[in-house]
């Protein structure tokens, strides 16, 4: 999948979610507020949080999470060498499992 399907992928998960907001406000509300305090700086700060969150989508073989992770982690200044170190834990981790 190259980054113009990820850039799809992530908009259209992001409007099917609409529904969800709608109907399951109180859930969404609740995985929000779980989200925002899980990668809030802390002992880790906000990029090693989702570089974590990126491995485990690379070992989960989560697409959705790959597309939403990266979009952070440009947008946090992530570098090549620190993506590509975290993609060595993921793999060793069972990214690189069939």
């Amino acid at each position: 999948m190259n980054a113009a399907n990820y850039t799809e992928l992530t908009r259209d998960i992001s409007r099917n979610l609409t529904a969800l907001r709608t109907h399951n406000a109180d859930v969404m509300q609740g995985f929000g507020a779980l989200a925002k305090a899980a990668m809030a700086p802390g002992a880790l700060d906000e990029k090693t949080k989702e570089l974590i969150a990126m491995a485990i989508g690379v070992a989960n073989r989560c697409d959705g999470c790959l597309g939403f992770h990266a979009k952070a982690l440009v947008r946090l200044g992530a570098t090549p060498e620190e993506f590509r170190e975290m993609l060595g834990v993921a793999v060793y981790m069972g990214g690189g499992r069939r």
